[in-house]
C-alpha cells in the first residue's frame, strides 16, 4: 500500500453540507468523491470537466443596454389578460 497523505482545506460550511448530502445519496463520502475527484484529474491530466471562459464576454454595460432594449421590446406588446394566457398556454398544449 502507497503511503497516505493528509490533505486539509478550507470551503463554506454550507457548501460542503450542501455537496455532502449530494455524495451520500450516491452512496459515498466527502473524502471518496474527493479521492475520485484526484484519481480522474490525473487520468485526463487536468481538471475532469470543461473549464471555460466565455468566447464573447459580456460588460456591465453591454448587459444593461440590452436587459433596456428588451424592455423597450416588451413595451410594445399587447397586455394579455389572465384567460388570454390560459387560452394560449391551453392551444400550445394541445399540439
Amino acid at each position: 500500500m502507497t503511503e497516505q497523505v493528509l490533505i486539509q482545506f478550507r470551503a463554506d460550511k454550507a457548501l460542503k453540507q450542501e455537496v455532502t448530502e449530494i455524495y451520500e445519496n450516491l452512496g459515498m463520502d466527502l473524502p471518496t468523491a474527493f479521492r475520485m475527484f484526484m484519481v480522474r484529474s490525473k487520468m485526463v491530466r487536468g481538471l475532469p470537466f470543461e473549464a471555460t471562459l466565455p468566447e464573447m464576454p459580456i460588460t456591465r454595460t453591454e448587459a444593461k443596454k440590452a436587459f433596456h432594449e428588451l424592455r423597450r421590446q416588451a413595451a410594445d406588446l399587447p397586455e394579455m389578460s389572465l384567460d388570454e394566457i390560459n387560452a394560449e398556454i391551453s392551444a400550445v398544449r394541445a399540439e
